[in-house]
């Protein structure tokens, strides 16, 4: 599986910006997908998953009510809208992709999303 994110960039607080993950490969094998960030100096942290199968979702306490994550499953994309942005979302936003049998997480290069105050 591969993954590549785009569409991260430079935005005002108060702002809005859309990312999207594609993927490749053997794409028949994820289970779920999901956002994470890794701001400098601490751990990546999850900021939204959606399971492939239903479509069910999980935000970060952080971001509920501003972001949502969603996924075109024909095109093998998803993506995360996200409003109201405020400087503490700086962060390299990661794509995920997580293939259950296995226990193993697929991971995109990163895209750099920061917020100015």
């Amino acid at each position: 599986v591969q993954l590549v994110e785009s569409g991260g960039g430079l935005v005002q607080a108060g702002g809005s910006l859309r990312l999207s993950c594609a993927a490749s490969g053997n794409t028949f094998s994820i289970n779920a997908m999901g956002w994470y960030r890794q701001a400098p100096g601490k751990q990546r942290a999850l900021v939204a998953s959606i399971a492939v199968t239903g479509g069910s979702t999980n935000y970060a306490d952080s971001v509920k009510g501003r972001f949502t994550i969603s996924r075109d499953n024909a095109k093998n994309t998803m993506f995360l809208q996200m409003n109201s942005l405020k400087p503490e979302d700086t962060a390299v936003y990661y794509c995920n992709a997580r293939v259950a049998w296995l226990e193993y997480d697929y991971w995109g290069q990163g895209t750099q999303v920061t917020v100015s105050s």
